[in-house]
């Protein structure tokens, strides 16, 4: 660190005193301990997968040429290994994390491996769901007992393809219902480690999360595509007002997976919503009350919804109504226009003025915040949504050419007006 290197120097010139040098000292020290333990636990969960992958890879190159009971017992042996590796650590390494993390890693390869193994040299029958399923469950404990935040992550990853295994590549697809309680069992894991948000676990963990729920949440769409719409701008204004809560508000952004998720996926469909021919197709859509209320994807938009509007209430029953985001109250506007749109074709002019109000709220929330970040995803939105309007509507070219000129100008101006605003304030 070159302010290590130029510590004796601002002491000499009397800038700091010992006190001072000796805490700066000891906090390079101990930063320097965290990212070595950090790279530390990471080789050993690598070399914990190539080991055991290695090992499976042995095994099935002389697969063909072995005894069933042979094959049976190379089929186990994986298995033994690692339990006896985790054995290990919980007796002698408990407080290592790279231990702890490394042997769950290798044992939940070697639980899939030995299934596989097993259902080969024995003829049962399957499908890659139901492997899986078991799979999966037959690991989730390892969380708990090995406290692995690597097979948390390795886990949802798995219920995640099991998921889209069922409802979207396998012929007749059907709903993934296990999803749901599958996923909850790692949610008491997240909730305990949730004060180490400086942790790449965590950080990999608010990631994963969203994404797995962006995922499946589709698998549920048979019949009723329409309200899944409906359901996804619900979920992803959840998961950006999960984002913008107070737990995650010290984090940095690229730490926060359910803001930048739930943000450009709610622009995204505003976006895609933003043409006529989704109303025109909503408008003669021909729906019968009973058969609506029993369709999964009703259901999924009715629970969604109700959950944001809950995390809404939460967040702002403390703030002022001048302290709402821009992009907080979007989903709830979104569903007053849907269900307008089976009516009316005003919906689709609705949504243009919301998507132009939220790319001027935005900038204005970054020339408030002073953030460059912010103001230029406003003048995005806004450039979007004239680059949407560009290609589904009737005006000359010389109006359309008139719309990007003002927009790139507005591009110009309003950073070069926040740069000159820090440079005053400097």
């Amino acid at each position: 660190m070159s302010i290590q290197k130029e510590i004796p120097e601002l002491l000499k010139a009397g800038v700091i005193n010992q006190e001072t040098a000796s805490r700066i000292l000891d906090y390079y020290r101990i930063e320097k301990g965290t990212s070595n333990n950090r790279f530390f636990i990471v080789f050993g969960v690598l070399g914990a997968i190539i080991t055991g992958l290695g090992i499976i890879l042995i095994i099935a190159h002389n697969w063909d040429e072995l005894s069933r009971f042979t094959r049976t017992i190379f089929a186990f042996l994986p298995l033994v290994i690692g339990q006896i590796l985790c054995a290990y650590v919980l007796m002698k390494r408990r407080q290592s994390t790279a231990w702890r993390e490394a042997g769950a890693a290798f044992l939940f390869f070697a639980v899939g491996a030995s299934i596989s193994l097993v259902s080969q040299v024995y003829n049962i029958p399957g499908n890659l769901g139901s492997f899986l399923l078991t799979w999966m469950l037959l690991c989730f404990p390892l969380i708990y007992v090995m406290r692995s935040s690597i097979v948390s992550l390795l886990y949802l990853a798995g219920i995640t393809f099991y998921a889209c295994e069922i409802g979207y590549w396998s012929f007749p697809t059907s709903f993934p219902y296990l999803f749901w309680p599958l996923f909850l069992l790692i949610t008491p894991h997240y909730y305990l480690f949730r004060e180490k948000s400086r942790s790449n676990f965590i950080n990999f963990h608010n990631w994963l999360v969203p994404l797995s729920l962006v995922i499946v949440l589709g698998a549920f769409s048979k019949y009723h595509e329409e309200f899944m719409f409906t359901a996804y701008i619900s979920l992803l204004g959840l998961l950006y007002l999960i984002g913008d809560s107070e737990f995650f508000r010290g984090n940095k952004l690229r730490n926060n997976g359910y803001k930048i998720i739930g943000s450009l996926g709610t622009v995204g469909l505003l976006l895609a919503s933003s043409f006529d021919w989704f109303w025109e197709s909503l408008r003669r859509k021909d729906l019968e009350l009973a058969e609506l209320i029993n369709a999964p994807e009703f259901l999924a938009f009715i629970i969604i919804s109700l959950l944001a509007m809950g995390m809404f209430y939460f967040n702002q029953k403390n703030r002022s109504l001048i302290d709402i985001k821009p992009l907080s109250p979007i989903f709830i506007l979104f569903m007053i226009t849907f269900f307008l749109g089976f009516f009316s074709s005003i919906a689709v002019v609705l949504i243009n003025i919301y998507i132009l109000g939220l790319g001027i709220l935005i900038i204005r929330e970054g020339g408030n915040q002073n953030h460059l970040g912010i103001l230029n995803f406003g003048l995005l939105i806004i450039t979007a949504l004239v680059t949407c309007r560009f290609f589904d509507t009737d005006l000359s070219f010389v109006f359309r050419g008139i719309m990007f000129v003002l927009v790139g100008t507005g591009f110009f101006a309003a950073n070069y007006w926040l740069l000159k605003k820090r440079k005053v304030n400097e």
